[in-house]
């Protein structure tokens, strides 16, 4: 396909304090930018749609700067080299990267990743992309899942969740509890992913459902969430249980800081552990989380499933859909 003669790209033309909307980005039409030497310039196919964009559009510290005001909106993303390669890459190749909301990306070859061959780019973006990646990292390290454990995960329907969860049953977890926001996606936890239970926290009470799924305490909680959620299941902590901090989405979207979860101090008498991380911490070990779901994948033990959305210029929308619970699975945006 020849590369287009403009480059689209949303930007960020304001700060939303609530949820992203129209006045917050910018669909611009600039020349097709050229590659310095070295660099390679890469024609957008796939944008992967994660609740941290949502954070890097905030005036905010992080683990990555903030997105500046008039910049590209930063994303993941997938797309095939064009004109010359560089850096071991070549025209043709498919490669991820942090592409950004636009159709075309001028791009360090140090920054990119091929893409295996046989291998779509949703399933890229989901399983062996930062969501794969993050849940079992998250899981197997930081939350330090043993055999016969019982996990609860929220944010179960969700891309990172949904193999977090089915991570916990394929490596033995005793019990695996998933919370979702609808009777569809619990129906989904349990009778397609194998979770032993599922909690709709939209019509359910946590805490009693808690109660009635974990008897004996949870023992590892991965926590998409945060909020009271997050504080529920802190009161339902095993002797000894680890809350692995993944994502906290139920507040990126609100104007103040939430008020800090009142059941932290069951961490003291149950001896438990409340760890976050990011998945770049684990870079080094990628091939080891790649090879494990690419079997699992392989043999059929592992589902996942995409939202796609179509056009660059719905990526606003879609991201939106993260926070609204109107997505199943990973959320991906074909270009």
């Amino acid at each position: 396909m020849d590369l287009p003669r403009v480059n689209r790209r949303l930007v960020l033309a304001a700060r939303p304090t609530t949820t992203v909307g129209p006045e917050h980005l910018r669909l611009e039409e600039v020349p097709v930018p050229e590659p310095e030497p070295g660099q390679v310039r890469v024609r957008v196919t796939h944008l992967s749609i994660d609740p941290t964009i949502r954070t890097w559009m905030d005036d905010a510290p992080g683990y990555l700067p903030p997105i500046g005001l008039g910049e590209v909106i930063r994303s993941g993303g997938i797309g095939v080299v064009e004109g010359p390669g560089a850096g071991g890459l070549a025209e043709g190749d498919r490669v991820f990267g942090l592409t950004g909301w636009q159709d075309v990306a001028v791009v360090d070859p140090a920054g990119l990743s091929p893409v295996a061959p046989g291998v779509d780019e949703p399933t890229a973006l989901n399983v062996f992309g930062a969501t794969g990646l993050t849940a079992y990292f998250g899981l197997l390290e930081v939350g330090a899942m043993a055999e016969g454990d019982t996990v609860v995960v929220s944010g179960a329907a969700g891309a990172t969740g949904s193999v977090a969860g089915q991570i916990a049953r394929l490596q033995g977890a005793g019990r695996v509890v998933g919370l979702a926001g609808s009777d569809e996606k619990c129906a989904w936890l349990t009778g397609d992913l194998g979770f032993d239970d599922a909690i709709n926290y939209r019509t359910e009470s946590v805490p009693a459902r808690l109660r009635q799924t974990c008897p004996k305490g949870i023992d590892v909680y991965f926590d998409n969430v945060g909020g009271e959620i997050l504080n529920a299941c802190l009161g339902r902590l095993a002797m000894g249980g680890r809350v692995v901090l993944c994502g906290a989405i139920s507040s990126y979207n609100d104007a103040t800081p939430p008020p800090g979860p009142a059941n932290y101090v069951n961490l003291i008498p149950r001896r438990g552990r409340m760890q976050g991380f990011i998945v770049f911490d684990f870079a080094e070990r990628y091939p080891e989380a790649i090879a494990a779901l690419g079997g699992w994948l392989a043999d059929g033990r592992l589902q996942h499933a995409e939202h796609v959305v179509d056009g660059l210029e719905h990526a606003p929308e879609a991201l939106n859909l993260l926070f609204t619970g109107g997505n199943t699975g990973k959320v991906v945006v074909r270009l």
